[in-house]
C-alpha cells in the first residue's frame, strides 16, 4: 500500500492505493473536514488504507511511504509525546493486529513520485461536500482506443443475430430483460436499413 496526505490552504485530502500481488490497483481517497496538520493527514491516509485492506481480508501487508516520522513511530523506533499524534499511532498499532504479517517500509521519495502527484492533484481539486467522486483510474493500454473487439457468441451466431431476428419477427429473445428489450427497440431504427 502507498498512501498520501496533504494539508494546505484548500483543505486536507488523503488517499491510499492498495496494490495486489497481481498488480491490481485499489485506490481510495477522502477529504477531511476537521483541522489537521500534514503529520495528522499522513496518519489519516495510512489508517484509511489499512482499514480498506482489513475489509478486503488481506492477511499479509506491506505499507510503504516516504515519511520517516510515521514509519519510525509505528515501528517503535521513534517515540512521540504529541497529543495530536498519539491517538493516531495507537489506532494504527491496533489495526496492525488484524494481519498475520504487516511490514512498514520507508521508500525514497523518488520512488513515490506517482503517489506524490496523486496527492498534489487531490489537494488542488475543489469538489462539493455532498457528492461522491469516483477515484481516478489510470490505465495502461496496449491497443488503440478505436479498436473494437467482439467475441464470438456461444451459440456460434453473429452478435447481431438477435437484433435481426427481432426486426423480422418482432419477438424478443428468450430470457431477455426489460432493459435488453428496450435496447432492441432503440437499435431497430439505427442498425439495419
Amino acid at each position: 500500500m502507498y498512501f498520501y496526505g496533504a494539508a494546505n490552504f484548500k483543505g486536507v485530502r488523503i488517499g491510499a492505493v492498495l496494490i495486489s500481488e497481481s498488480g491490481q490497483h485499489y485506490p481510495t481517497s477522502a477529504k477531511i473536514r476537521i483541522p489537521c496538520n500534514n503529520n495528522m493527514a499522513e496518519y489519516e491516509a495510512c489508517i484509511i488504507g489499512i482499514r480498506m485492506a482489513v475489509d478486503m481480508n488481506v492477511k499479509e501487508f506491506l505499507v510503504t511511504w516516504d515519511s520517516d516520522l510515521l514509519i519510525n513511530q509505528v515501528q517503535g523506533e521513534w517515540s512521540t509525546k504529541n497529543v495530536k499524534i498519539l491517538p493516531y499511532l495507537h489506532c494504527v498499532k491496533e489495526q496492525c493486529k488484524k494481519f498475520t504479517k504487516i511490514e512498514f517500509k520507508n521508500v525514497p521519495s523518488i520512488q513515490n513520485k506517482f503517489f506524490d502527484s496523486l496527492e498534489a492533484l487531490s489537494s488542488m481539486i475543489q469538489h462539493p461536500y455532498k457528492n461522491y467522486i469516483d477515484p481516478i483510474e489510470v490505465e495502461i493500454r496496449d491497443q488503440h482506443a478505436y479498436f473494437f473487439h467482439v467475441d464470438e457468441e456461444a451459440d456460434g451466431k453473429p452478435w447481431y443475430h438477435d437484433i435481426r431476428k427481432f426486426l423480422a419477427t418482432r419477438e424478443y429473445p428468450k430470457n431477455a430483460t426489460n432493459s435488453q428489450k428496450q435496447t432492441l427497440r432503440r437499435l431497430e431504427n439505427h442498425l439495419f436499413p
